[in-house]
């Protein structure tokens, strides 16, 4: 019998070795780029938090050679910091060709503005020659490409596509049903006749507030729990306005992007003691939403965005 095993677990570890193989090569689409993979990624290196918890999502830190841009802007919440422990943070902002190459990655998973910049060091023309292919976070390619309102079918399109790349399509299948799941039911709980209330997304600044156009996933956020991006006349990503703006579109419910040195509570009390919003709604009611960077960025979090922001666009909602 035992000759007999262990021709089946050859014969076993062959089939399986086979059917791994035989999923590739597998091209993808990225910002109107063909992406050739010839096989799963084993050291991939992802940029910023919202795109490196995609990939935890996924299960797939054992592919992971480390990530970068976490630490210099954001602080991770207990059970995200316990899933990085033994993961090499590259670099706290930005990392350069060399952090990704003394990393032997093969993959960067990033996005424009969310760790590439047109015409900088790292985009994928620059690493194409080191051998390093690049996925592109879709909401993100508004920086380099005609594109329509900021969809969270950009999300699942990322989602789905991690699991061509890394070979894992049932759980990516199985989380953007999930996902998909849980944005219908805050749809159908919201009543068809319900108005949209304005909303206006505060980021940061003081001379001039850093809000999001119809080009950002806010946009899609917004409309998704019931509301109104107030900005959704800028055909542009993350955007700065004037106050003046503000003040007359009257928004009745801020909501307050949660990260930096700035804590929310400081923008808040900075958006109360503005002179110029005294006679904005949203200011007299003190009617805020405060939510997280991870939230309103492209991330799997965007389905609690969209159902902290319908209750509250939305009081008394049933669950």
């Amino acid at each position: 019998m035992k000759p007999f095993l262990m021709s089946l677990g050859a014969s076993l570890l062959f089939v399986a070795t086979f059917t791994q193989a035989g999923h590739y090569p597998v091209t993808i689409t990225s910002c109107q780029r063909d992406v050739r993979f010839e096989r799963a990624p084993q050291r991939a290196v992802s940029q910023d938090v919202n795109l490196t918890g995609m990939l935890l999502a996924l299960g797939l830190r054992p592919n992971m050679a480390g990530y970068s841009g976490i630490s210099g802007w954001k602080t991770l919440d207990e059970d995200f910091r316990a899933q990085l422990t033994g993961l090499p943070e590259l670099a706290p902002r930005y990392p350069s060709v060399e952090n990704l190459l003394n990393a032997g990655a093969d993959l960067f998973f990033a996005g424009w503005n969310y760790g590439m910049h047109v015409g900088g060091e790292v985009t994928p023309a620059t690493l194409a020659p080191l051998g390093i292919p690049v996925y592109e976070l879709t909401e993100s390619c508004a920086h380099v490409m005609p594109r329509d309102a900021a969809r969270l079918e950009d999300l699942y399109a990322d989602l789905l596509n991690l699991g061509r790349i890394f070979d894992v399509e049932p759980r990516a299948d199985a989380l953007v049903s999930d996902l998909r799941g849980r944005v219908e039911r805050v749809r159908q709980s919201v009543p068809k006749d319900a108005r949209a209330p304005g909303v206006f997304l505060y980021d940061s600044g003081e001379d001039r507030p850093f809000t999001a156009g119809r080009l950002a996933m806010p946009q899609a956020l917004i409309e998704a729990a019931g509301g109104r991006n107030l900005m959704d006349d800028l055909a542009s990503s993350w955007s700065r306005v004037n106050w003046e703006t503000v003040v007359e579109r009257d928004p009745e419910v801020i909501l307050i992007v949660d990260y930096g040195v700035v804590s929310a509570e400081q923008k808040r009390e900075f958006l109360l003691s503005h002179p110029a919003l005294q006679q904005v709604r949203a200011i007299r009611e003190k009617r805020f939403v405060v939510l997280p960077y991870l939230q309103v960025t492209p991330s799997v979090d965007n389905v609690t965005a969209i159902e902290t922001l319908a209750a509250a666009l939305h009081p008394g909602l049933r669950p």
